[in-house]
């Protein structure tokens, strides 16, 4: 919220000051928890005089519009006014608004006020006896102190002149509440910055990022073990503090027997601390002084950190990761005395009591098996429309073994591990762990499945169909996983499309974007073929259709059952309508991949392009063609056929979509034309039959010669009506044979 906050002072002041004409070099905003500053440097000392004419009614217009101008000009009277002419409107009243720039210190004492009593703070309060009053200030916290003043930078700046609620803007701002908290005078924000400095107050958020970070390092390193880092927990714990004092703490062992993840997910949520982790043997590898050195690592030096965590899903306690130390890193915001001894003892006892309770809930998860939990699931609501996590689960498991039967990954996915995995999937969210840290869902039900004797690819499953989460996660590779991750995605764009549940504008509050966007990754980044239309969707919208009762037992023929199946899929429009929106999000994908949207609209214009992994290598095999010669010649031959068509076909008010005789060639050239075209079409075709797009490219390219040929040689509008229609029928014929790889009228460039 800080950094939100600084932003929004900064943008709000900025914009309010151009647009009253007042531009500025720069402007940096600052914030703790206790204060926001901004500065902005390069405002001139006033705004420029402005010369405004403004035009008004005719002369003898109706009362009410002459007042309106007048008032709208500042004007007292038509006097003031004076008269032009138009020669083909008549005469008209015109003002001449002239103004004098502006001080620059009058105008911030007219922003000033009401950006503070307007700010945007997501939650506010209202204090004091003034709160009793309407309209009274609403801030985040009490507001304490205004600081504000402007000047040169060659003379005193001047205090800017306004109030607040009765708080007046002026030069005194305070420290460090506790080690500091004695009024300080301050002009300039030059001076501004230290002075804090020196009261124990550290203004730019970065700063004390920057600083935390490396005290923890060096502090881990001095106990010989490395700091697990959090991005996230460090931007909060930044904010959280304006002297950063970093601190060690420590806890029994024993709680190191509770998965790695629980315990840093224990220590992060309720103590906002950082773990610690015991180096890996490369790293003491790389500690230790080589043979025949004069010495090691410099004193108090921390060794240089990936800023890696562990793997999400494997423990750090073994398997090859470096398991976690008994001791975790706190923040403080003070300089004890007793140099944080009290800070820390206070800290050790929660994260004790912290662990205890994990322990306690590691341990008693152990006793009941994730099958016994599934139950549980069918008192869980999904969504009111869309039933219980049970009756979800029951859907997920008939897609995923239906999927597993479809896919291919180089081997046969074993169709009772992948509706297992599914079974299993959600039983971890009747957890009491779960329950308690909800962002370890997937990765708890990994852990209870392996100590169960699930198989691996089970175990890894129940974690991994999560993902992907977001367009950096890592994808599954393991077909089980990916079958499960697949099945609960398109399980959850069915469902909420079958409601008429869809992203609107910037709302998503069921995450389907990122669903869609998981399909594709999931697909493309396993090389899946999965035709949309015919396949995947029609299985999830089945689901939906059967009103979450029932699950299919699968008979043993797998290829009767689907044959079975495939019988009962009825078209549904909003399925149709998925299908455009995870097309859609496929575009977004590619274009944040690089490729041109221009290729990417000309392939998806072809009908029934629903294999994605197709679609992407089609886009790559046409941007490759078209940057060759021959692709850039007939991209610039087939606009002219276009081109040509479009304004015969407009003239003569008729499609030339008939075939062309060849028995009308009237010279070499068109006759080279049609037996080209014949071919290339021919060839393209059967390329694209066999999935090889670079082939078809290739057949398109032989058309370059002959078009570029008829073009030279031909006149397309002859005079014989006959001679023309199919001149006119062999452009259209080169336009179809496009069509077999794109939509060359897509094409840009």
């Amino acid at each position: 919220m800080q950094r939100k906050a600084a932003e929004d002072l900064r943008k709000l002041v900025t914009d309010a000051l151009v647009e009253r004409g007042f531009l500025y070099e720069g402007a940096k905003a600052f914030s703790t928890p206790r204060r926001l500053a901004l500065h902005v440097a390069g405002l001139p000392v006033a705004g420029k005089a402005v010369r405004e004419e403004r035009r008004g009614p005719r002369v003898g217009a109706p009362e009410a519009a002459i007042q309106g101008f007048l008032k709208s000009a500042g004007l007292a009277s038509l006097d003031q006014a004076t008269t032009v002419t138009d020669p083909k409107k008549g005469e008209f009243h015109l003002a001449v608004i002239e103004r004098e720039g502006r001080p620059t210190l009058d105008v911030l004492a007219e922003i000033l006020p009401q950006i503070v009593k307007s700010f945007p703070w997501p939650k506010s309060m209202r204090w004091g006896a003034a709160s009793a009053r309407p309209g009274a200030l609403r801030w985040v916290r009490p507001l304490q102190s205004i600081v504000a003043t402007f000047g040169p930078e060659t003379e005193t700046p001047d205090v800017v002149p306004f109030e607040v609620d009765g708080i007046v803007a002026g030069t005194t701002t305070y420290g460090h509440r506790f080690l500091a908290p004695e009024a300080i005078e301050v002009r300039r924000f030059d001076d501004y910055v230290p002075a804090l400095e020196r009261a124990k107050v550290v203004l730019d958020a970065d700063r004390r990022k920057d600083i935390i970070l490396h005290d923890a390092r060096d502090l881990a390193f001095a106990r010989g073990l490395e700091l697990v880092e959090d991005e996230g927990l460090l931007e909060e714990v930044a904010g959280l503090v304006e002297w950063p004092v970093v601190l060690m703490g420590s806890f029994d062992e024993s709680f190191l027997d509770i998965p790695a993840e629980a315990v840093r997910a224990t220590i992060r949520a309720n103590q906002k601390c950082f773990v610690l982790r015991k180096p890996s043997p490369l790293a003491e590898e790389v500690a230790r002084p080589s043979a025949g050195s004069e010495g090691g690592r410099a004193e108090g030096t921390a060794p240089a950190l990936s800023g890696t965590t562990p793997t999400s899903g494997s423990s750090p306690q073994g398997g090859g990761e470096t398991a976690l130390a008994p001791a975790f890193i706190l923040v403080s915001n003070l300089e004890a005395s007793d140099g944080g001894l009290a800070i820390t003892a206070g800290n050790e006892r929660v994260v004790r009591a912290r662990l205890s309770d994990a322990k306690f809930f590691w341990e008693t998860d152990k006793a009941v098996k994730l099958e016994d939990r599934l139950p549980k699931l069918d008192a869980i609501v999904f969504h009111e429309k869309l039933g219980t996590q049970g009756e979800r689960v029951k859907r997920i498991t008939i897609l995923a073994r239906r999927l597993a039967f479809q896919l291919s990954f180089g081997m046969a996915v074993d169709v009772d591990m992948a509706g297992r995995a599914a079974r299993l999937a959600k039983a971890d969210l009747v957890t009491e762990m779960v329950g308690e840290f909800p962002e370890l869902q997937g990765l708890m039900g990994r852990k209870y499945a392996a100590l169960e004797g699930e198989a691996d690819s089970v175990a890894a499953a129940i974690e991994e169909h999560y993902k992907p989460l977001g367009p950096s996660d890592r994808v599954p590779s393991d077909p089980v996983s990916v079958v499960v991750a697949l099945a609960d995605k398109l399980d959850m764009l069915a469902g909420f499309w079958s409601i008429d549940e869809k992203p609107t504008g910037s709302k998503d509050p069921f995450a389907l974007r990122r669903a869609a966007l998981g399909v594709i990754r999931l697909i493309l980044e396993n090389g899946l073929r999965l035709p949309l239309r015919e396949e995947a969707l029609p299985s999830a919208f089945y689901e939906q259709k059967q009103k979450f009762v029932f699950e299919i037992q699968l008979s043993g023929d797998l290829e009767k059952d689907a044959a079975a199946f495939s019988d009962q899929i009825i078209e549904d429009p909003a399925e149709v309508d998925l299908l455009a929106f995870i097309a859609d999000r496929l575009k977004v994908y590619l274009r944040d991949q690089g490729a041109r949207h221009d290729l990417i609209d000309a392939v998806f214009a072809l009908p029934g392009q629903d294999d994605l992994l197709m679609v992407v290598r089609r886009v790559e095999a046409l941007g490759q063609f078209l940057d060759t010669e021959d692709g850039k010649n007939l991209l610039a031959g087939y606009r002219r056929a276009a081109n040509i068509l479009r304004i015969e076909e407009k003239k003569d008010g008729r499609a030339y979509e008939a075939a062309p005789d060849p028995g009308l060639a009237a010279s070499a050239e068109e006759t080279a034309l049609f037996e080209a075209l014949a071919k290339a079409r021919a060839d393209a075709s059967a390329a694209v039959e066999r999935e090889d797009f670079a082939g078809a490219m290739q057949a398109l390219s032989t058309l370059r010669a002959p078009v570029d040929a008829f073009f030279e040689k031909v006149t397309v509008n002859a005079d014989d009506p006959a001679l023309r229609a199919n001149r006119l029928a062999l452009l259209n014929a080169l336009r179809a044979a496009t069509l077999e790889v794109a939509d060359f009228s897509r094409i840009e460039g």
